[in-house]
């Protein structure tokens, strides 16, 4: 690939410094991921900008008119404070003929819709997990078809935003709690799955038209309580404190059963292609204890950062990080020749 002007769109406060020398991990783990995917953009030898963000389309267009870039490094995970506004900002990207990386705004509203997705998931029969949707303002009425242990989920949040140990219910009284929860503190609707227990995988998924999908990697919890969900709440994804003390780390999945990774690989292809996106994704299962396996969610933005799982799969697949952001940047660049995947 020649040199491109590679225009960074990150949040106003996450914009990394130029340099991270003296500066300790817990420091840097908000803004790691825009560091490294900056310091790899600038090592690949292309001309980067590094535009803040927080609710103004002007900051965007004016940095497009100015930079003119040959494609935006899309790192943004939110508009005017909500993540369902992206799939907005994408398209007006679209609108100026601006090339992007990462998902199209059809997946990304679809994948922002946990309720929606479920739906067109169940309708082509992917194994999921029971679920039921319960709006704000409403009464809360268990179906007949959800059994405990439930967990309850915000139904737009994603990165794990109002998930702890308490989500995770066993009665109809803390159902209640919950869902109320979710409802007053998060200000969405709340969706309410079958919660399978067993073990936590992942599977990345890189591609337009063809696919390509990276060893399975499974969270790993090694220090939790006895009975514990092992459930990867917002304390396990994002406190590297707790993270240490519980023992929470990623591996390549080890002694699945046979067929198992293959599989998942299938059904994360199938799924990324019924949800429409595009660039690359990271699809969570759920193994149970049966062998029986559910699809949790398709993630279309996983952290980027370095050393985290969707890094470490690419690397097990012969993918280091440099080729990794390299092959991103290109995917962005072929979607808008209009070479996607049917």
């Amino acid at each position: 690939m020649r040199t491109q002007r590679v225009l960074v769109m990150v949040h106003e406060e996450l914009v990394p410094p130029p340099t991270i020398e003296g500066l300790s991990d817990k420091e840097m783990d908000p803004w790691k991921a825009e560091y490294d995917v900056v310091v790899t953009l600038d090592e690949l030898g292309h001309q980067t900008k590094v535009l803040g963000v927080a609710d103004d389309l002007g900051v965007i267009r004016a940095a497009i008119d100015e930079f003119k870039p040959h494609i935006v490094f899309n790192m943004l995970e939110e508009f005017h404070g909500l993540g369902t506004t992206m799939p907005y900002v994408l398209g007006f990207l679209e609108l100026m003929h601006q090339p992007y990386t990462g998902c199209n705004p059809v997946g990304l509203m679809l994948a922002y819709n946990k309720a929606l997705t479920k739906k067109i998931l169940r309708y082509h029969r992917i194994p999921i997990p029971q679920f039921a949707v319960f709006p704000r303002g409403r009464a809360v009425r268990r179906p007949t078809r959800l059994f405990f242990p439930l967990i309850v989920k915000s139904d737009t949040e994603h990165g794990s935003v109002g998930i702890t140990q308490a989500s995770v219910v066993y009665d109809d009284e803390k159902l209640v709690e919950r869902i109320a929860y979710v409802h007053e503190q998060l200000h969405t609707d709340a969706i309410v799955e079958q919660y399978i227990d067993g073990r936590e995988l992942y599977v990345g998924v890189m591609g337009n038209r063809r696919l390509e999908t990276f060893p399975v990697w499974e969270l790993v919890f090694e220090n939790l309580p006895d009975g514990a969900p092992r459930i990867a709440t917002e304390k396990v994804k994002w406190d590297l404190t707790y993270q240490r003390r519980a023992g929470i780390k990623t591996r390549n999945a080890q002694d699945l059963p046979d067929g198992a990774a293959a599989y998942m690989a299938r059904v994360a292809k199938r799924v990324y292609r019924t949800l429409g996106q595009s660039g690359y994704a990271r699809l969570d299962f759920r193994l149970a204890p049966d062998g029986s396996i559910y699809l949790l969610e398709s993630n279309p933005k996983p952290h980027l950062a370095y050393g985290e799982d969707f890094a470490e799969s690419a690397h097990l697949a012969g993918i280091e990080y440099d080729r990794l952001i390299h092959r991103i940047l290109n995917l962005g660049l072929r979607y808008h020749r209009r070479e996607v995947h049917t």
